[in-house]
């Protein structure tokens, strides 16, 4: 099992769950963040830290899309280890459906 990002971290980017990884195993886009399923070791800990209810155990249905966009985000992605800031207009963004098709960007984050 692993855990992985699904669309409620676009346009809101919380790093809340990157500070408690044991394992770094968090990637930053543009925009979001996703988990390299194959680094993850399903501790969980990450999965409370989201503020956006973000993060979700591969088990839960329909997971399996995300599992293969987690993964290849993360091979293309930088690391992320330290929090930042959510990005601006996180509190309107938080919750909205349909972000992956409204906001999602392919482009890489800083890492750091």
């Amino acid at each position: 099992m692993t855990y992985v990002v699904i669309d409620n971290c676009i346009a809101c980017k919380y790093t809340d769950c990157v500070e408690v990884c044991p394992v770094d195993c968090f990637y930053e886009g543009e925009n979001m963040l996703v988990i390299h399923p194959d680094e993850c070791i399903d501790c969980g800990v990450c999965e409370p830290e989201c503020p956006a209810d973000a993060i979700r155990p591969d088990t839960d249905p329909d997971m399996d899309k995300w599992v293969e966009f987690n993964r290849k985000y993360s091979e293309m992605w930088p690391v992320i280890i330290s929090k930042k800031d959510p990005l601006p207009g996180y509190e309107e963004r938080d919750g909205e459906t349909d972000k992956v098709n409204k906001y999602f960007s392919e482009a890489p984050g800083e890492g750091g």
